[in-house]
């Protein structure tokens, strides 16, 4: 589905990626293991626009994103939940996940935040209260379903357990393999390499903007993993 070649992000004259390649199937969870300062965010902001392609290419069932204004992205299917969740404190949770959703009817918004909340029981009984005062757990709830609530085919996670107690990140490693089963493509981040593994199906090690290595989780947990990224 995702189809990512040679691809090359400078930051001025700092270069974060070069000729950085992989693929992520349609219909698997595929992480990208590294260090912060790796290039994780890097990889993740040049498919949604964030940042400029130096060199490379970006297809996403066989479209070139690069082509596509940022903006219009998120209308090729593409679903994003950014590091350190950022929700707008002040706005209700409703309100909230409902942002990713704005271009649906009223019907629709109703019947999306609905199937949501069956996902994420926390989104009904917390429907009316301002995000701000959410716990961390709660919030990156919050973010993961404003990033569903598009229905989008390929779901981008920037580090979706940073910072979380082992309760939440159990949650949402539930509600990541419930992705799959529901055949959502899913690309997601991750320092923590540990709970990252029990949900992908595939995985890259990146360090310094470059893949080390790729492979089945089981190919990646080990020695391996812990002599080159642990």
């Amino acid at each position: 589905m995702l189809e990512i070649s040679n691809l090359t992000v400078r930051y001025g004259g700092i270069t974060a990626m070069s000729d950085l390649s992989l693929t992520v199937p349609r219909g698997e969870t595929v992480i990208l293991v590294g260090a912060n300062g790796a290039g994780k965010s890097s990889l993740i902001n040049a498919i949604i626009g964030m940042v400029p392609v130096a060199k490379g290419s970006i297809k996403l069932d066989g479209v070139e994103l690069t082509k596509i204004a940022p903006y219009n992205r998120a209308g090729c299917g593409i679903g994003y939940s950014p590091e350190g969740r950022r929700v707008f404190p002040t706005m209700t949770v409703r309100d909230n996940v409902l942002a990713g959703a704005s271009r649906l009817g009223r019907a629709k918004q109703n019947q999306v935040y609905e199937k949501l909340s069956t996902l994420f029981p926390m989104l009904a009984t917390r429907a009316n209260d301002a995000a701000g005062i959410l716990s961390g757990g709660q919030q990156q709830m919050v973010a993961i379903a404003r990033a569903l609530s598009s229905s989008p085919k390929l779901l981008l996670l920037d580090e979706p357990f940073l910072g979380l107690a082992p309760v939440w990140i159990q949650q949402i490693s539930d509600a990541i393999r419930h992705f799959r089963e529901e055949g959502i493509t899913v690309l997601m981040t991750e320092q923590m390499a540990v709970p990252a593994l029990k949900v992908a199906t595939y995985g890259y090690v990146i360090r310094n903007g470059h893949i080390l290595r790729g492979g089945t989780v089981d190919e990646l947990r080990g020695a391996a993993l812990a002599e080159e990224y642990l």
